[in-house]
């Protein structure tokens, strides 16, 4: 990870007005209090910036980056269990008491975020009043996707659960053009590298994406929703358990 040392928090004046959504809902006074105590790193993909188990030594606060959440069994199977862009933050376990790590926390899309030390977070947790209120919302809403994800994963079929996560990622990031390998589809979807060929091979057959060498183009948007199983429309940004209800 490079640090922007421009922006550490020994000279906060320079720090831009916030770019990720979750701390710029917070009254101004409270985001300048948070910020101050904020450095912009920039994280690359496939950086590792949690293990479970271990300490939380920061938090952050994505800005154009997109980190995917990994649940581990055995140190080796993996399922993603939700994902984390400008709408959200990591380590937000941390506010309710957690000082270790509960899933594996990968960076997807290479990009700048917002780092805090996880002991100035929780100071300033047990402080404002208008974060408290704020992150409960968040982590009620990260705990019902992930909930939701897990039950995808056992009953829905895998074409469909492609389909679902690369809805998703495509909201994440604001567009229908981005990079996902096989070995990392693999890994999120928990299941082995052929198993994603078959079921993008399908998608691509079926004119919805193109896919080739872990480029992922989305053609029409309308029929891959049409093919992915109702989690999509769960847990995009206006359904019922979506980002989008933390910040009314």
């Amino acid at each position: 990870m490079n640090l922007n040392f421009d922006t550490a928090h020994n000279n906060s004046a320079t720090l831009q007005p916030a770019r990720n959504r979750l701390l710029a809902s917070l009254p101004e006074d409270d985001l300048a209090q948070l910020e101050a105590l904020c450095e912009t790193v920039e994280a690359d993909v496939g950086e590792v910036l949690y293990e479970p188990g271990q300490a939380i030594a920061y938090i952050y606060f994505p800005i154009d980056a997109l980190v995917s959440l990994l649940a581990v069994a055995e140190g080796r199977m993996t399922l993603e269990v939700g994902s984390v862009g400008r709408e959200g933050m990591l380590g937000a376990s941390v506010a309710l008491g957690h000082r270790q790590a509960q899933v594996r926390a990968v960076v997807q899309r290479a990009g700048s975020t917002l780092r805090m030390r996880a002991d100035h977070f929780r100071a300033e947790f047990s402080r404002l009043e208008s974060l408290q209120h704020l992150l409960h919302r968040y982590t009620d809403t990260l705990l019902a996707q992930a909930i939701q994800i897990a039950v995808c994963s056992r009953f829905h079929v895998l074409e469909a659960r492609l389909a679902r996560s690369l809805l998703i990622t495509r909201d994440r990031l604001q567009s229908e053009k981005f990079h996902l390998t096989h070995e990392f589809l693999a890994h999120a979807l928990g299941v082995r590298r052929v198993g994603v060929t078959k079921a993008a091979s399908a998608l691509q057959n079926q004119r919805l994406i193109t896919y080739s060498r872990g480029n992922i183009e989305i053609l029409d948007s309308s029929g891959l929703e049409a093919v992915s199983c109702r989690c999509y429309e769960l847990v995009k940004e206006n359904g019922a358990i979506g980002m989008g209800t933390v910040f009314v």
